[in-house]
């Protein structure tokens, strides 16, 4: 399984690529993915009230997340192409330029406790 970490503004986001062979986790509502590469992260926006707090650029605002929705892809260049715009895209929902977002790649072992999404907080 591959981590995509995206850092920008004093936070971090990460999300899971699963590969060829391996199962991605299961949940109420989840659809499935018979993909041979799905991508799972947390999307989250910022609100005016509730939600949590998050401290970006030295500020805290509040912001409240969706269910992650998993995406399939048949090749691991496009997965990880997806998963790279998505952490971009959820920094920019809460004003961070998309270019300012470092993006990190790290393989790891499927069997290790790894845990998907919800990063950021």
């Amino acid at each position: 399984m591959l981590l995509v970490t995206g850092r920008g503004g004093g936070t971090a986001l990460t999300g899971t690529v699963f590969e060829r062979g391996e199962k991605p986790p299961s949940y109420a509502g989840a659809p499935e993915e018979d993909a041979p590469y799905v991508w799972i992260c947390d999307a989250f926006y910022e609100v005016d009230s509730g939600g949590a707090a998050l401290t970006v650029d030295g500020e805290e605002i509040r912001v409240a997340f969706e269910e992650p929705a998993p995406r399939g892809f048949e090749s691991r260049d496009r997965a990880i192409a997806a998963a790279e715009e998505h952490v971009r895209t959820q920094f920019a929902r809460i004003g961070i330029d998309p270019d300012d977002v470092e993006v990190e790649i790290e393989e790891t072992d499927p069997g290790a406790d790894a845990g998907v999404g919800r990063n950021a907080v």
